[in-house]
């Protein structure tokens, strides 16, 4: 990375130019990312997260803001150390927020008064809190921390790991089940489990103990999977309890112990061999919502709304025939009605679910929105974004009407960027379905030129590249640099029907390159200002696999290719990855059931017919596609003389997100893509 970029970056912000400038790669990695808002008891006040990046320390930090309801005066910064703050909850008399603080050398629970005052440290663990929620009436809270299943004692924790490290003289790591590492990490031995402990203090109760599960689950989960009953004597929370099974498992479960741990926890949802998560409760507390799938192994199945009696437990399904996958659960105020968020045809509204009749109304109509939760006056607060707007807080009112903006966190950062305009299409894709795709123009768009395309693939598969201002995938950044980026939603993606994502299952080279390939012609008929010989397909995770698959299967598509963390052989995939249940799902069983359905649509089958030139991207902490996947690419490129070149991050897992690596990341793919439509 030039010096002259890092210098500039660890300076901070420079004073706005006369005229807004396209978006940057420094503007990508330093633009305030809001999240986490809780609405006060009162609905009038709204706490959130916001990061900000620190180029010198090279990371982001996390702080507390608050904001009013009513728009009346400047949100107000509450936090401010140099260690992060984040997961603000309030206190039931709405005087004092809760909060995770890594302040002090270990992430503990802290008490701070809205009204001013220092914040008072409440958890003083001998154990990092991981995740948190307080009980109804503020008494009690509910505490993740990673310990040793079979320790009676927080104690006895700490004594382990004081005895592991003092074995110094050899490194062996001993393991005789699955999981061995995870998303980013090797496995200890240790797991995630829910702690109960009094606000005033006393002695943690683990409500898991002697259970070899992980509550929240790895590596992903949060507070969203763990809550008090209503009565504030138990606990419902999510873990996967399947024994040797767990890896290739996806049947977590909600389960409910006691806050005094007298009592095993007892499985809630026994029946459902799928996954089950995010409980939370009514506010007359005679209702438990919660997400269900129903298929056993997909982790990409249609989630449910799942409606329970409490304490009877008769279960019924609110809004069965809404073919969407729904997620962030909200009740509002008078128990009437669910807010929930799901991809929808390209975007993310926010939905509300009439309890009584599962009727679905869709509130918002652009962008991707996300944490609805009921404030004040019978509205809903939530988190927007878009393709050339970060994430700000927005209110509108309980029909969706009314809408209004509570927050500009990058308000001077976006008064001095231009951004390229963008809108969706949609073309008949795969047995001529509909599919839909997003263009976004340069910046300075001129109709009279011709422009290079950046065309990005996503991953998942079961995903979506849709109206969503993203921090790692921006296609600004490339609109910044005088392409043309085109997204398609091929078959496999979501928001578009559960049928419509079941449609990639093991198919993963054929429906989806055929809509990549019409969606690329329709983009090139429907815009003649995309140049049709300087185009170049970037992807990652699945993108990275299509990639490989374009080298072989559509070799006369592009001029280059960028794939990151993608999958080379996928025989191979499915024995150096850590979530069997995937690959397992995706080609209908294991490589020995199934030797050619693994076969089929392996990348490292074609080749001998690759040509294009390609850059290989890859993180050495990437157990899910693991650095010899990337390795292999290159190597393939290498010895068929294909022009190609290999970046490697050996701290960077599935995903780039230091900043200095990221800024890299996009320096050196940029030039990539430079040399190739540019000559």
């Amino acid at each position: 990375m030039p010096l002259s970029l890092l210098a500039a970056l660890a300076l901070g912000a420079t004073p706005a130019p006369a005229r807004p400038q396209p978006y940057t790669i420094q503007d990508q990695v330093t633009m305030r990312r809001l999240s986490g808002p809780r609405v006060s008891p009162d609905g009038q006040q709204i706490v959130y997260v916001l990061r900000t990046t620190d180029m010198e320390a090279n990371r982001g930090r996390n702080d507390l803001w608050l904001v009013n309801l009513d728009g009346q005066g400047a949100p107000r910064q509450l936090t401010s150390h140099p260690d992060s703050d984040s997961e603000p909850t309030w206190a039931p008399d709405g005087k004092s927020l809760f909060f995770l603080s890594s302040r002090g050398g270990s992430s503990q629970v802290w008490r701070l008064p809205v009204d001013g005052g220092e914040p008072q440290q409440v958890t003083k663990l001998p154990l990092d809190v991981g995740a948190f929620r307080l009980s109804g009436d503020g008494s009690q809270l509910a505490v993740a921390m990673d310990v040793f299943p079979d320790c009676a004692s927080l104690e006895c924790n700490t004594q382990r790991d004081a005895e592991r490290s003092n074995k110094k003289k050899s490194s062996g790591r001993s393991f005789d089940k699955l999981f061995v590492r995870h998303w980013d990490g090797w496995k200890d031995g240790k797991r995630s489990h829910v702690f109960v402990v009094p606000v005033a203090g006393g002695t943690p109760v683990d409500v898991m103990k002697g259970l070899d599960a992980d509550g929240p689950s790895k590596p992903f989960g949060g507070s969203e999977e763990f809550t008090f009953t209503p009565d504030g004597k138990s606990v419902v929370f999510t873990a996967r309890d399947v024994g040797r099974a767990e890896s290739w498992s996806t049947d977590l479960d909600l389960f409910l112990a006691p806050v005094d741990g007298k009592a095993k926890p007892r499985k809630l949802t026994e029946k459902n061999r799928a996954t089950d998560t995010s409980p939370v409760f009514s506010p007359d507390g005679k209702t438990l919502a919660y997400l269900a799938m129903s298929r056993p192994g997909y982790e990409a199945d249609r989630y449910r709304v799942i409606l329970r009696t409490w304490p009877g437990g008769q279960e019924r399904v609110l809004a069965e025939e809404w073919d969407r996958s729904a997620g962030a659960l909200a009740w509002s105020a008078d128990g009437k009605t669910l807010y929930a968020t799901a991809n929808h045809l390209g975007i993310q509204p926010v939905f509300a679910l009439d309890v009584a009749s599962g009727k679905v109304s869709q509130l918002t109509k652009d962008g991707t929105d996300d944490s609805p939760q009921p404030a004040g006056g019978g509205r809903v607060v939530y988190v927007h974004d878009d393709l050339d707007s970060p994430a700000d807080l927005f209110v509108m009112n309980a029909d969706g009407t009314g809408t209004r903006q509570l927050t500009q966190v990058n308000q001077d950062a976006l008064a001095r960027i231009r951004f390229g305009a963008f809108e969706q299409f949609e073309f008949p894709g795969w047995n001529n379905e509909t599919v839909r795709a997003w263009v976004v123009k340069p910046v300075d768009f001129d109709a009279k030129r011709q422009y290079p395309l950046a065309f990005l693939i996503h991953g998942g598969p079961q995903g979506s590249f849709g109206n969503h201002f993203h921090y790692r995938w921006n296609p600004q950044v490339y609109a910044a640099r005088g392409y043309v980026a085109v997204m398609v939603d091929f078959h496999g993606s979501t928001g578009y029907g559960q049928a419509f994502t079941d449609a990639i299952r093991d198919d993963w080279g054929g429906k989806p390159l055929e809509d990549l390939k019409k969606g690329l012609a329709a983009a090139m008929e429907r815009y003649p200002f995309i140049h049709k010989q300087r185009r170049c397909a970037l992807g990652a995770s699945y993108g990275g696999y299509m990639i490989n698959w374009i080298a072989g299967n559509w070799a006369d598509g592009f001029q280059c290719l960028v794939n990151h963390d993608g999958i080379f052989d996928e025989h191979m995939g499915y024995y150096d990855t850590e979530e069997l249940w995937f690959p397992e799902w995706e080609h209908n069983g294991t490589p020995w059931e199934k030797p050619e359905a693994y076969r089929k649509h392996s990348p490292s089958e074609f080749v001998a017919k690759w040509k294009t030139p390609m850059m290989v991207v890859h993180g050495g902490q990437d157990f899910r596609v693991v650095e010899t996947q990337g390795l292999a690419t290159f190597t393939a490129l290498q010895r068929r003389g294909i022009p190609s070149k290999l970046l490697y991050f050996p701290d960077e897992n599935h995903w780039v997100v230091k900043p200095a690596n990221s800024v890299q990341w996009h320096e050196e793919v940029l030039a990539w893509l430079d040399q190739w439509t540019r000559k």
